[in-house]
């Protein structure tokens, strides 16, 4: 059984999750408000326990957090956050004992988290790695047709070249290598490394990180048996022949990893967290604020989510 967080409220994130309940493809367990479920006409039945939540088919079970002010879909309230966090929390706790498979999440507004609850950390990436005592996290996108993992994430483009070092470069390298074998069944990851300046610096005219910072750790990793492509340019790494020679692309920031994979896969992405204890998917969109409660947010991404928990959940076993 997987289980499945609401995200915020007064976002997608609820009518998802009936639209998953209907689709009868995964039995789960969601956390969160159990009144916002059944506004989608979802027979949504409060239990207090992942066993009591097993033997009911005709019912979604629900670890019913209830929410401390008025879901007004589109309009967030920050008095709402605490509820959020408690769900993110208790989904964490259940997948690191073991109790259901992977845990699923769906979309968190981070300004509402901070504004309302004091949220502390730049998204549920970095708060499943607090909560769980995971060193370091690797947040990996992945579609249909590509996999992308940003070595640097939720920090501005000028902090970038400050923030890339070469332990943080090591480290993601060996967490997604790690991960695709064990939860992908690769045995023998094939990885693509991006420059980080236009043309992967032009031999040293366009900027030295590649010289200077990635090459001495792809060396060194190399002679550790790890499959590493020397850095690419980043515009001529994603067509689709080149996607061909790699498994995984290890970008150096946010936007240089999720746009391609936007581009390609912008309704059925998903986002993984590896590194962690458990496993953990979600949607590779945000909260939607714009169409929340109409029913026409496409579920495609948080189906592709609990598609991709379950068969890593598989590949554990």
């Amino acid at each position: 059984m997987l289980a499945l967080t609401l995200g915020d409220p007064a976002g997608v994130g609820p009518e998802l999750a009936a639209a998953a309940w209907r689709r009868k493809t995964h039995r789960f367990l969601a956390i969160g408000s159990a009144d916002i479920l059944r506004r989608f006409d979802v027979p949504a039945v409060a239990v207090a326990s992942v066993r009591d939540a097993q033997g009911n088919i005709d019912a979604l079970p629900v670890l019913n957090i209830p929410t401390s002010a008025e879901v007004n879909f589109g309009t967030p309230d920050p008095r709402n956050a605490s509820g959020v966090i408690e769900a993110i929390t208790q989904g964490a706790r259940l997948a690191q004992s073991g109790q259901v498979s992977a845990l699923v999440t769906a979309p968190i507004s981070k300004k509402i988290l901070k504004d309302g609850g004091g949220f502390a950390h730049p998204g549920h990436t970095e708060f499943l790695a607090h909560l769980s005592g995971a060193p370091r996290p690797v947040m990996m996108l992945a579609g249909p047709d590509l996999r992308v993992v940003p070595v640097t994430i939720h920090i501005p483009l000028a902090d970038v070249p400050q923030a890339l070092t070469a332990e943080l470069l090591e480290e993601t390298i060996r967490v997604t290598d790690a991960g695709l074998r064990r939860d992908l069944g690769i045995t023998s990851p094939r990885i693509a490394i991006a420059g980080l300046n236009p043309h992967a610096g032009e031999g040293g005219v366009m900027g030295r990180q590649e010289i200077e910072l990635l090459m001495p750790v792809l060396t060194k990793l190399r002679a550790q048996g790890f499959n590493l492509t020397d850095p690419m340019p980043a515009d001529t790494m994603f067509h689709a022949a080149a996607r061909q020679n790699y498994d995984v692309a290890i970008c150096m920031y946010h936007d240089q990893a999720l746009i391609p994979l936007k581009t390609l896969s912008f309704d059925d992405g998903v986002n993984v967290t590896l590194g962690l204890p458990f496993i953990r998917t979600s949607p590779d969109h945000g909260t939607a604020f714009d169409i929340a409660g109409k029913n026409i947010a496409r579920p495609d991404s948080l189906f592709a989510a609990m598609d991709m928990a379950t068969l890593m959940a598989e590949r554990r076993k």
